[in-house]
């Protein structure tokens, strides 16, 4: 029987899976992987352990070309980099199986909501179509416990300097309500 650790970075964005099992791990690179990697350590000592991960939460939507993401779409992140690291990193790829190949993205992760145009263009520079606060943290700790990864996202907002957290704040839990239509749809 699979073992699927779901995982969510801030509560807002599970408000809609109070019935199901889920970890919250709290919101940037840190919390992210500290808290997954806990999970995932304590799942292998026991029958807990998990044979996949599953995240689903939001993202910004960064560049402005026409076939940019909509946010009304779930996308399956396939490639993850950081934006705010000084030092090269390598693109991290997801291993979990792609169930959305007409929807993927790559997305940047950094410390920061990203809420300004000059950010968005340094961050779509690097390849990314979203971005967000965890991504890489998930995509390493499951790299380095050897369990797949599957990331999906719905973007909340354009990232850019009209958008505000108050906004988000808003936004998020009808984005949740889409991801848990979307489970049920495609993941349960």
């Amino acid at each position: 029987m699979t073992q699927t650790l779901l995982v969510f970075a801030h509560r807002d964005e599970a408000s809609a899976f109070t019935d199901v099992p889920h970890l919250v791990t709290g919101v940037g690179k840190i919390n992210a992987a500290t808290s997954l990697a806990h999970a995932l350590a304590a799942g292998d000592e026991g029958a807990g352990a998990f044979d996949r991960v599953l995240v689903l939460g939001t993202a910004g939507v960064v560049g402005d070309a026409p076939d940019r993401p909509s946010l009304e779409d779930v996308y399956q992140v396939t490639g993850v980099v950081q934006h705010d690291f000084s030092l090269p990193s390598p693109t991290l790829v997801p291993a979990g199986e792609v169930l959305l190949p007409e929807f993927t993205a790559t997305i940047a992760t950094g410390d920061v909501f990203v809420k300004d145009d000059a950010q968005r263009t340094h961050i779509a520079g690097l390849g990314a179509t979203l971005v967000d606060m965890e991504a890489y943290a998930y995509a390493s700790v499951c790299a380095k416990f050897e369990v797949p990864l599957q990331l999906f996202k719905i973007p909340s907002d354009f990232a850019d300097s009209s958008t505000t957290d108050e906004e988000w704040d808003e936004i998020v839990f009808r984005k949740s309500e889409q991801l848990r239509a979307f489970y049920e749809e495609r993941l349960k």
